[in-house]
């Protein structure tokens, strides 16, 4: 098999038809008895309002207009490192853990030619070749472990047997996924609003994708023109070149430095992630917001604590759709707030960071990436002797295929592209108490990936040894729906079938 690249589809599927328009209505609103409507706008108002708005740095009156893009054939690399890179997104993305990668699809650069592109093409099918094995020999090891923990034998439903042989499947190439370059396509329906756009713009090449990124952005910025040319020709800042980004000036090429990524990992004492900072006196501030929020000076701090955190007290911690933001009594919890060092492969951080309102620090690739092999192996894998050796096989060769690219000349960036899903990168984190436990609730389930399970479960860990209060009632829904709600997990028919909630945090995984 070859591999399929016909380059990005970008197509916009839904709009503003007036987006310039709707931005110097906004404007003139902001000065006017009534609400301003995007027909009244003249075109003298189109020449002065909307660059003395955009230029003053007054940005708000361009975020009503919001475009939702179809976006496929664009590499994940490409959606880790920038489009995925900052909060101001929505985003439904193809899912490497329930889809079955039957083709070789891959960005490929159009700068390689002849003997790099062949080089490159040839990992990149070295790798698929790598994952369907993989994926045979792990289907066979994720049935034993799933018709133990469901209890096959004492079910004679044949149905049944079917569905837990696709629910092997899934968690076997959910593991074998591992070893897919970066390089791989992806799809998605992406929104952002008109500021944003702008931004993408601006910034294109500042990531570790900047020829893929400039291209994918120029085509947004396309279609968008066909609706509205105003909307970029009347306003806004020219892309950076390359010799404009900061970054690239401060971090000269070149490969990562072993020793201090070994330095790294030793500061971890062993975890995924680790408590580096926090607000020392978060308790006591949380039960003073809380008293003040709510006028109760009576409540000493473990009653005001037990007024936000305790779900009996406190219903919107039982709710699916999460209220945290919108509460006043919640926003108390904005108030802690804290800082992690933390290691993840990077398919796992392509999840972990679209809890946007949890950020880091993430590094540049193409400087940071040592010449030796660096990555994050499932256990699933690990664990057995055929798919350890198949695995370290493949990575050694994306590592060997990288290396043979830079040293033909390929600019790091291009060269990252062949480099497995399994790749380790490492990054500071930090986050408000409100928004830790929405992704603690959601990420200490059973159902979450598994090595952003584990760095969650290190992360609620270290914050019980430094403030027990705060975490007494935190942990997945099963847990802290208990005594309080039915049903207990939110799943459904995605149920774990671990009960959790009778040992939680003492929970052992076995899958």
């Amino acid at each position: 098999m070859t591999v399929i690249d016909g380059g990005p589809e970008i197509r916009l599927r839904n709009w503003f038809d007036r987006p310039y328009d709707d931005a110097i209505s906004a404007a003139r609103t902001c000065y006017s008895p009534r609400v301003i409507e995007p027909d009244e706008i003249t075109d003298r108002q189109r020449q002065s309002i909307g660059p003395l708005t955009f230029i003053g740095g007054h940005h708000t009156v361009f975020q009503h207009a919001t475009f939702e893009f179809a976006i496929s054939g664009v590499s994940r690399q490409l959606v880790w490192s920038f489009l995925h890179g900052f909060p101001f997104y929505n985003t439904e993305q193809q899912s490497q853990r329930y889809v079955r990668l039957d083709r070789i699809a891959a960005h490929v650069p159009p700068a390689l030619a002849g003997r790099e592109r062949e080089i490159y093409e040839s990992a990149v099918e070295g790798a698929w070749r790598a994952y369907r094995e993989l994926t045979k020999r792990l289907k066979p090891i994720t049935l034993g472990i799933l018709s133990e923990l469901w209890r096959l034998r004492d079910r004679q439903s044949v149905a049944f047997g079917k569905n837990l042989a696709r629910e092997a499947e899934k968690r076997a190439i959910e593991t074998a996924r591992y070893v897919i370059p970066i390089a791989c396509h992806t799809a998605m329906v992406y929104t952002v609003s008109g500021i944003v756009l702008h931004r993408l713009r601006r910034m294109a090449r500042a990531g570790d994708a900047p020829e893929e990124a400039a291209d994918v952005v120029g085509r947004m910025v396309a279609e968008v023109e066909k609706r509205d040319p105003d909307f970029f020709r009347r306003i806004g800042a020219a892309p950076l070149e390359e010799d404009e980004i900061v970054e690239r000036a401060l971090a000269p090429p070149g490969a990562g430095d072993p020793a201090a990524l070994e330095a790294f990992d030793k500061s971890l004492d062993g975890r995924s992630s680790r408590l580096i900072d926090y607000s020392a006196r978060a308790p006591q501030v949380i039960a003073e917001a809380v008293r003040h929020v709510l006028g109760r000076l009576d409540l000493d701090d473990d009653a005001a604590i037990d007024c936000v955190l305790d779900p009996a007290k406190n219903p919107y911690r039982l709710e699916t759709l999460n209220v945290s933001t919108h509460a006043p009594l919640m926003r108390a919890l904005a108030h802690a707030h804290y800082t992690f060092r933390k290691k993840l492969s990077h398919t796992a951080d392509s999840q972990d960071q679209r809890h946007r309102t949890v950020p880091g620090s993430r590094p540049l690739l193409s400087r940071t990436v040592p010449m030796c092999v660096d990555v994050v192996e499932p256990e699933l894998i690990r664990q057995d002797p055929d798919c350890h050796a198949l695995f370290t096989e493949a990575v050694e060769g994306a590592w060997d295929a990288r290396a043979r690219l830079l040293a033909r000349g390929v600019a790091p960036e291009l060269a990252l592209y062949v480099l497995p899903n399994a790749l380790a990168v490492r990054f500071e984190q930090s986050g408000t108490l409100l928004d830790l436990l929405h992704k603690w609730t959601l990420r200490t389930c059973l159902n979450a990936q598994r090595e952003i399970w584990q760095a969650s479960m290190d992360e609620v860990e270290q914050v019980r040894a430094v403030h027990p209060k705060l975490i007494e009632r935190v942990g997945p829904p099963c847990f802290v729906r208990t005594g309080l709600v039915r049903p207990r997990c939110t799943e459904g028919s995605h149920f774990c079938g671990v009960t959790v909630w009778r040992s939680f945090p003492d929970t052992e995984r076995p899958i």
